[in-house]
This record gives C-alpha cells, sequence and structure tokens, in this order.
C-alpha cells in the first residue's frame, strides 16, 4: 500500500487519489506541432528506474492536484508538493 502525503489532508491511502499522469510531460504547441510530435507525446514515453515525478488527484479527498515524486523500483514517495495556484 501507498501512503501519499497530501500538503492539505495529510497522509491518506493511494486508493483515496487518482493518477494523473507522467508530470515531466510537455504538451506540444497545437499551432504548430506536426503529428509525430503528437504521437511522441501520447504514446512514447520512458520508464525511467528510481525517483519520478507524476500527477496525481486527491479524489477523495481535498480534490486537488499533487506534483508526487515516486521511485519507481521501490515505490515509496519521496516528496509531494501542490499543483498550480490555490484554489479560492
Amino acid at each position: 500500500m501507498l501512503l501519499i502525503r497530501c500538503p492539505w489532508c495529510g497522509a491518506r491511502e493511494e486508493t483515496e487519489f487518482a493518477y494523473g499522469g507522467d508530470a515531466t510531460v510537455t504538451r506540444p504547441d497545437p499551432t504548430r506541432a506536426d503529428a509525430k510530435a503528437w504521437h511522441d507525446y501520447v504514446y512514447v514515453r520512458a520508464n525511467p528506474k528510481g525517483p519520478h515525478h507524476e500527477l496525481w488527484y486527491h479524489a477523495a479527498g481535498c480534490r486537488r492536484w499533487l506534483r508526487v515524486t515516486r521511485d519507481t523500483a521501490s515505490h515509496a514517495i519521496l516528496a509531494c508538493a501542490p499543483v498550480g495556484p490555490e484554489p479560492r
């Protein structure tokens, strides 16, 4: 079981969260990107071993996005931080 430390709610089980994907991928500019750029964005991903940045959504809690650093070899959660500006 993974425990993710939400900055607002504290440590919670992974089942409260929805995985949002790789936080290191940059979306291509839609006005300039060709088909290869979109193909690479959607389908081509690195499979790093070690610390990796991911996006997680606290669906069963505060409903905020987190940037989680997780070790892909051990699944240990190394850090959690808010994503974007604070909601009003």
